[in-house]
């Protein structure tokens, strides 16, 4: 009898330590999400850290489920160049000592690429073991500028940077009236990244936001945020921050009798960050990095559309624009794997992804050069509806 493949052995440990903590039922949650698979033999090792737990688990179980629906179809379809893909999902607790740690192990244990990282200071904790190692980080799930100019070599971006999409969010927040407008950041890389992006976007209509506050990442002072916010009273406080604090402000406004109108960047673009919100979620408004869910006359919303049908029980049934990334994604994993030939090496999927000049993801076009890894510079606001749905 074979003895268990690494990723078995480790997905047994995870599981027996997440059933501790969370119980089984959420432990088989967070099983499914994570998605380690059952295949016997994984030919083509993948990594990725994430917070499954924290403050982002919500939004990074949706994005992870979208990256696997398409990898288990490939799978399915006989794999890349005859070799099955075995994405190893490690939880990081959305910290970035962990995040690194959690990277360092998937390339011991012999990664081919890194994937689907979540969180700017978490991304940018992996970076320095990147070079070290000289292997590929796909699609990280941030769009700090940081990892776009200058550019790294390793670093391949496929979502728009949260400086376009915050710039766009204001912009359009304007153009709808709103003069007053608050800003809410988080005092590390990602709210420095995204305001920076909204100050341009003031800039441009030579406007300035009535009110500019930042939080401690690790202790934040959500209900004296909010005493300041209500004293203010803005139209429209728009928050780069996490899920949760975003979640926590909004909720905490509408304790205290206020409207405000709230606003935030695609980073809580899900169907979790939805349900924190609960009864307060019509309404907000959430800057998207890819095309509507609803929008069929899309290949690519399409094509997530049936895979999602065609599992109802993995998926839940609906498309989220979490998953929409996650999905895009995972399609530009592929792509690189299979033009980096069989048995692909770090060094040849990194050759792949740079001759990527033009790659249609199914209406949306990408591209890759030695001296541009942007990826995609789509940007779109839309409004969160009575029943949950984003809608543009």
């Amino acid at each position: 009898m074979n003895k268990p493949s690494w990723s078995r052995r480790f997905t047994r440990r995870l599981t027996r330590g997440i059933g501790q903590r969370l119980g089984a039922a959420t432990a088989i949650a967070a099983l499914a999400l994570g998605g380690f698979t059952s295949a016997a033999r994984a030919d083509i090792l993948v990594g990725q850290t994430a917070g499954f737990t924290g403050q982002v688990a919500a939004s990074v179980k949706e994005l992870t489920l979208g990256a696997r629906l398409y990898i288990d179809h490939v799978n399915a379809s006989g794999g890349v160049n005859g070799q099955k893909i075995d994405l190893v999902s490690m939880d990081d607790g959305f910290d970035p000592k962990r995040a690194a740690a959690n990277a360092q192990t998937l390339i011991d244990k012999g990664a081919v690429a890194l994937f689907l990282t979540r969180g700017t200071p978490h991304t940018q904790a992996v970076m320095p073991l990147l070079e070290k190692a000289q292997i590929p980080l796909v699609a990280p799930s941030t769009g700090a500028m940081l990892l776009h100019k200058p550019v790294n070599p390793y670093v391949f971006n496929v979502r728009a940077t949260y400086q376009r999409e915050a710039e766009r969010a204001v912009q359009l927040l304007l153009e709808m009236g709103n003069t007053r407008i608050a800003l809410v950041q988080v005092n590390d890389t990602f709210g420095a990244d995204g305001v920076a992006g909204a100050m341009r976007g003031f800039e441009d209509r030579k406007m300035k936001p009535v009110a500019h506050f930042t939080y401690d990442r690790e202790k934040p002072d959500v209900p004296g945020m909010v005493k300041q916010l209500v004293a203010i009273d803005p139209q429209v406080v728009l928050l780069v921050a996490s899920q949760q604090i975003t979640s926590d402000t909004i909720n905490a406004l509408r304790a205290a009798g206020s409207r405000i109108l709230g606003a935030t960047l695609s980073n809580n673009a899900s169907n979790g960050f939805v349900q924190l919100l609960g009864q307060n979620a019509a309404g907000i408004i959430v800057s998207q990095v890819f095309p509507s869910e609803r929008s069929m006359n899309i290949p690519l919303v399409r094509e997530l559309a049936d895979l999602v049908k065609a599992k109802p029980a993995e998926s839940g049934g609906q498309v989220t624009p979490a998953m929409m990334e996650g999905f895009a994604s995972a399609k530009v994993l592929v792509e690189g794997l299979k033009r980096a030939g069989k048995d692909p090496s770090r060094a040849s999927i990194l050759k792949a992804l740079n001759g990527m000049s033009r790659y249609d993801l199914g209406g949306m076009e990408l591209g890759f050069s030695p001296t541009d890894h942007t990826g995609t510079s789509y940007a779109d606001i839309a409004i969160i509806d009575p029943r949950g749905r984003f809608l543009r």
